[in-house]
């Protein structure tokens, strides 16, 4: 089995001893995005959903160093700092995907780093 690390200054850089991303075996395993800005290191607060929005930015700009899309993704997995928070996280990442939506669970967490309030991991396939 060969993996390949992907890493892209179009998102955040790790926090810790991990990476943005790995692809083996026919997947790509894109580790959890939380709302930093990647070009200023700000982290997105004004809402819930701007901080959704730009964690789905940050997603998408590891998906696209991959050369996939959102229409790649078969699984998500959604941590909240509230379950008060689910509809409007719900809203905004809906608005990514068409169609044939992703298996996913969202959960709410006791804390998430730098004190955020929605952080989301994804596995795509390379090929669909």
């Amino acid at each position: 089995m060969s993996k390949q690390i992907i890493k892209t200054d179009k998102a955040p850089a790790p926090i810790g001893p991990y990476n943005q991303a790995v692809k083996a075996n026919g997947m790509l395993f894109v580790s959890g995005q939380v709302a930093f800005v990647p070009e200023t290191g700000e982290l997105v607060s004004s809402s819930v959903a701007d901080e959704t929005h730009q964690v789905m930015k940050n997603l998408q700009a590891v998906l696209s160093e991959a050369k996939l899309t959102f229409a790649h993704v078969v699984k998500t997995s959604i941590f909240l700092s509230d379950m008060s928070l689910f509809a409007q996280v719900n809203e905004v990442y809906g608005a990514y995907f068409t169609g044939d939506y992703p298996a996913r669970e969202t959960v709410a967490v006791k804390g998430l780093p730098r004190g955020v309030n929605v952080e989301i991991s994804v596995i795509a396939v390379v090929d669909l």
